[in-house]
């Protein structure tokens, strides 16, 4: 049994082909559509690269702000900071 999905082109898909060196208006728009395609990318990538480092320097002033709560404490229990 034949798989009409295997059939090879016929003639009026190959006349049909235009390639890119025949078309440059179109090959300069899929060109200009990719370079703003990846510019998009590249600014969604940055802006979520700046969230989190901010994020990563909020936790950073957490941190430090837990540090010097647990040192005061420890300090009014009376017990000494041992690093």
């Amino acid at each position: 049994m034949t798989d009409p999905n295997n059939e090879p082109p016929t003639k009026d898909v190959e006349n049909t082909y235009i390639s890119p060196a025949n078309d440059p208006k179109n090959m300069q728009e899929v060109t200009q559509y990719v370079q703003s395609l990846l510019q998009n990318m590249q600014d969604k990538f940055q802006t979520m690269s700046d969230q989190i480092i901010n994020r990563i320097d909020e936790m950073g002033t957490r941190v430090d702000e837990l540090e010097r709560n647990i040192t005061d404490l420890m300090t009014q229990a009376g017990i000494e900071n041992e690093k």
